[in-house]
């Protein structure tokens, strides 16, 4: 369903072939879809068909694809690998590459103002809430703290901000569109957040163990890259005993959300158990 919806999304666009092919090529470079899957299984656990997502969900993931197009160019990470290809700029150039970035990102927005099955006012709280979950308040201004942490050792509480806003931000807002558009209150939205929260970190400290302990044929780029670009990681400041161990933690208190909110939470506890326990 996903999957077509960006075929379909991108095909119908009037706009430069290669540009188009640009897109697809990294939109269709597979990934784990962990942002569209907890947006669906929060509305699973208030009884909402996935459907009703559908939208919100390609446009979270086009967001989410766009950030990686752009950290893989030669002024940010500088990789050659994203997902066992070559990465965008690899194959288009870094102009296209650049561009490519923009078109998904604004786009991401159009599609959910298209939403035919959405109410106004919903597609607004919608808009505002990943907006600020992209932006500088967010993904953005994680990467720049990112950015401006290399070559430099940081706090655990410095690690955890660029995290929060870098990975954290955007799988929170996944699960608050997915509550969102199920009609959630206020109380219910916040203990989803939280969730939401420590899942968006226990996926951080899984990343940072795997990019050390990972096969790169798996994880779909050069194990020891964070090292080799002189980047903070739970490993390197908690030891790989002590990551694991804030893994374990976050992965509870992540669990324990869910159980307070008394709903069929099944697919997000196993979304949970998949971050704490996946090898790519």
């Amino acid at each position: 369903m996903l999957e077509e919806k960006f075929r379909e999304s991108v095909a119908r666009l009037e706009a430069p072939s290669d540009l188009k092919e640009s897109m697809l090529y990294s939109l269709e470079a597979g990934g784990k879809r962990i942002r569209p899957l907890l947006l669906f299984a929060t509305l699973q656990a208030f009884g909402e068909m996935p459907e009703k997502g559908i939208h919100a969900a390609a446009a979270i993931e086009m967001i989410h694809t766009y950030s990686l197009i752009h950290d893989d160019l030669p002024s940010m990470d500088n990789d050659d690998l994203r997902r066992g290809k070559l990465t965008n700029h690899k194959v288009f150039g870094d102009a296209i590459a650049i561009l490519a970035g923009d078109a998904l990102l604004t786009f991401s927005f159009q599609l959910i103002s298209e939403s035919a099955n959405v109410d106004a006012e919903t597609k607004i709280r919608l808009v505002n809430e990943i907006a600020k979950a992209a932006g500088p308040e967010g993904m953005v201004g994680g990467q720049v703290a990112d950015m401006n942490g290399e070559n430099q050792q940081l706090s655990l509480e410095e690690l955890e901000y660029i995290h929060i806003h870098k990975t954290g931000k955007l799988l929170v807002a996944s699960v608050k569109a997915g509550a969102i558009l199920a009609g959630a209150d206020d109380d219910q939205l916040e203990t989803f957040a939280l969730f939401a929260h420590h899942l968006g970190l226990a996926f951080q400290i899984r990343d940072d163990i795997l990019d050390l302990e990972g096969s790169e044929e798996k994880i779909g780029k050069k194990v020891g890259s964070d090292e080799n670009n002189h980047k903070s990681t739970y490993p390197s400041l908690l030891t790989m005993d002590g990551a694991k161990k804030a893994l374990a933690h976050h992965i509870e208190m992540a669990k324990g959300n869910l159980k307070q909110t008394g709903m069929n939470t099944k697919l997000l506890e196993e979304i949970t158990d998949l971050v704490a326990n996946r090898d790519h």
